[in-house]
């Protein structure tokens, strides 16, 4: 976990410890080792995130997102929160031996305006920058509707080097180049 942090602030020592302090205290007051299946389960449910069973050609764990099951307002913003936390922690532990990123697939089909959840988003961004640096190698958004152009231009200043990351790209795309046939995520077939 430090040499996260110490990548993270090029090596300056200070600067990773406070980061690190942060991200500690962050855990606990979050309960971030209280999370468990059950803890989400109504949540999870929607399977509007989940981890796929199977890791991608690169030998990353996948975080799969299904943008158009996102409806801000059904769960309370906490529930929603401990579900992204919950499936992120999920896959690191999926990590192999030697690895140390994840690949998170946002799908936008049927992604509408009313899945737009900014707030929900800064939080994302915000759990992602301060207290999982260097843990994401790579972000997909598939098949992004017209409408989704305009949401990412008000959330990239949010992402800062993470906008990096992101890969637009089609469900054929992820279905060709991320995965062999055999595992290829079921709603990508």
């Amino acid at each position: 976990m430090i040499l996260w942090y110490l990548k993270d602030r090029k090596y300056s020592v200070k600067d990773a410890v406070s980061k690190l302090s942060k991200a500690i205290r962050w855990r606990h007051e979050f309960g971030v080792s209280e999370l468990s299946e059950e803890s989400i389960k109504s949540v999870a449910e929607t399977r509007k995130a989940y981890v796929h069973d199977f890791l991608d050609v690169n030998g990353r764990p996948v975080l799969i997102v299904d943008a158009s099951k996102h409806i801000p307002g059904e769960f309370e913003q906490y529930e929603d929160e401990k579900l992204c936390v919950f499936m992120i922690e999920k896959a690191l532990s999926k990590l192999p031996s030697g690895k140390q990123e994840i690949l998170a697939v946002i799908d936008l089909r049927g992604f509408r305006t009313q899945n737009a959840d900014i707030k929900f988003l800064t939080f994302v961004f915000d759990a992602l920058y301060y207290y999982y640096p260097r843990r994401l190698s790579q972000v997909l958004f598939v098949d992004a509707p017209f409408i989704y152009r305009p949401v990412w231009e008000l959330i990239k200043p949010l992402v800062k080097s993470y906008a990096s990351l992101v890969r637009f790209c089609s469900a054929k795309t992820v279905k060709e180049e991320y995965f062999a046939a055999e595992t290829v995520p079921p709603n990508f077939k």
